[in-house]
């Protein structure tokens, strides 16, 4: 699953990235770039923390009982 997920992520990077650079060199329009971006930055948001997470772990002499 985590394979899948970080592929997502990458392409929705791309969907911010890839827009922008487009957009410099006149190629698409400025609505484009938008909605594009908007797009890319809401499926990043939405698959990142599912493969980006990190174990945290408990020193037994920090916790108090």
């Amino acid at each position: 699953m985590k394979p899948i997920l970080k592929l997502i992520s990458m392409i929705a990077m791309a969907f911010v990235i890839v827009p922008s650079v487009v957009y410099f060199g006149g190629m698409i329009s400025h609505d484009a770039v938008k909605w594009t971006a908007l797009a890319g930055t809401v499926a990043w948001f939405a698959t990142t923390p599912f493969w980006m997470g990190r174990e945290i772990e408990v020193d037994a002499d920090a916790v108090e009982i």
